[in-house]
């Protein structure tokens, strides 16, 4: 496809992905305000002149905030736990993975890999990834080759990219928009790659001027196979300035597996982007600003009542600090007093407002990575075996989601990435080419998952 093609096809499809994701975005913008207020780009990557500003002035009740962050570190513990091994490679072969040397190789490889991922930034990037999942429904991050710590991955958020699947329902491209400074710009892509108008911004030294830049992911349908060229890889990755000329790309290359990794929380039909605990819980979590503003309204009105005076007394000083005098006539009827007496039912309230509380915390599944944390606590073995059954069964579903959109992709590209960087030794037999590696899950909550089933 020619540049000028390309160029075109690009932004149409941006266009047609940009109508499909339309009442998504009004809906990811109504959860960022509501719940997750520091989280999603909805004012585009070069008008978000405040990015600084304080972002949750609208929020009077932070039980949905936390019960989200809550839901984000009981998948981070329970699902790819840093501080202790998640996986077990194995392949597809029961048969050929009980042979010793092949069984020391696939736990030197999954060694390996647990320690190429415990030190770049990938655990920082699921934890932000885990929260995106559980507020929006669906979360995107990409997995790139580095010089340095072999894999980084890059964490999106809401509202900055575009989906689209393929006819099996799985994820195949990804848009994004994100702004980049002139100096980056040039820094990537080299001063002849770049727009006339960002060659002469940075001939004098206007380095830091923002500009939109688009990123394409997408499969390659043209390439040509056999053909040793970054252009026919089976994925095609196009860069190009927003506003730049209509022909001109700053970059064009491809990749040898999908590097976007973009897990869905639930999906319905054949939807591309996931619905989520966050939109279960919306209604709950409106219902409690309102309460909590009426709290707090029931309360100023006690401690400082409206006030009502003789006419006799306007222009007077009246004070309502404590130890303060305010003089008034000694008439009938004259005086500075409250206009009416109130008397909320305060117990009422808060007991109204601790039940939706709980029902946004439900919604997060706050109360089962809490009852997870805290079984070591429990001194009852029957009480453990209880709360081990009582909850797990809930996350069934979405824990196959993730291990099947998340964290197989994601141990597949780092092992594609550590084979080119040559982080991982030869197998032992030529009887392993061709053969599929299948991860096993040794994760707490898979764990649990599988003892429920079991049971």
């Amino acid at each position: 496809m020619q540049t000028l093609d390309l160029r075109r096809h690009c932004e149409r499809r941006l266009g047609a992905l940009d109508r499909e994701r339309a009442s998504w975005f009004a809906h990811w913008r109504d959860l960022s305000d509501n719940i997750l207020p520091r989280r999603g780009s909805f004012l585009g990557p070069v008008n978000r002149a405040g990015r600084g500003d304080k972002r949750n002035a609208k929020l009077l009740d932070s039980t949905a905030m936390l019960a989200a962050r809550t839901l984000a570190s009981g998948l981070m513990s329970g699902v790819s736990s840093p501080a202790r091994p998640w996986f077990r490679l194995g392949i597809g072969s029961p048969q050929l993975s009980a042979v010793p040397e092949v069984r020391l190789w696939l736990d030197d490889v999954t060694q390996r890999m647990l320690r190429v991922f415990a030190r770049s930034n990938l655990y920082n990037v699921l934890a932000v990834v885990y929260e995106e999942l559980g507020v929006f429904g669906t979360a995107a991050m990409v997995v790139l080759e580095d010089e340095k710590e072999i894999v980084r991955a890059y964490p999106l958020t809401a509202g900055e990219y575009w989906l689209a699947q393929s006819e099996r329902l799985t994820v195949n491209t990804l848009y994004r928009a994100l702004s980049m400074t002139t100096f980056q710009l040039v820094e990537r892509f080299g001063r002849d790659a770049v727009s006339a108008q960002v060659r002469e911004r940075y001939d004098r030294g206007d380095w830091d001027r923002e500009v939109e830049v688009v990123h394409a992911i997408e499969p390659n349908e043209g390439r040509e196979i056999g053909m040793l060229d970054n252009r026919n890889m089976p994925f095609r990755s196009v860069w190009y300035e927003k506003s730049g000329a209509g022909d001109a790309l700053l970059s064009v290359g491809g990749f040898e597996e999908f590097p976007a990794l973009c897990p869905r929380w639930h999906l319905v039909g054949n939807d591309v982007y996931g619905r989520s605990p966050g939109m279960d819980a919306l209604p709950d979590v409106k219902s409690l600003q309102l309460m909590q503003l009426s709290f707090a309204q029931a309360l100023e009105k006690m401690i400082n009542p409206p006030m009502v005076a003789s006419p006799s007394l306007r222009g007077s000083t009246a004070s309502g600090l404590p130890a303060a005098i305010t003089y008034v006539a000694d008439t009938q009827g004259a005086g500075f007093k409250p206009a009416y007496q109130i008397n909320p039912p305060l117990d009422q309230m808060s007991a109204a407002i601790e039940r939706r509380q709980q029902a946004v915390r439900a919604a997060f599944y706050a109360d089962l990575f809490l009852m997870v944390s805290q079984l070591d606590d429990v001194r009852s073995a029957t009480e453990i075996a209880e709360r081990r059954e009582e909850k797990p069964v809930m996350l069934g579903p979405v824990l196959e989601r993730l291990h099947d959109e998340l964290l197989e992709p994601l141990i597949g590209r780092a092992f594609q990435i550590m084979a080119r960087a040559g982080e991982i030794p030869p197998p032992p037999s030529p009887m392993l080419d061709g053969l599929r590696l299948q991860p096993e899950y040794v994760s707490p909550m898979a764990a649990m998952q599988g003892n429920s089933v079991s049971e």
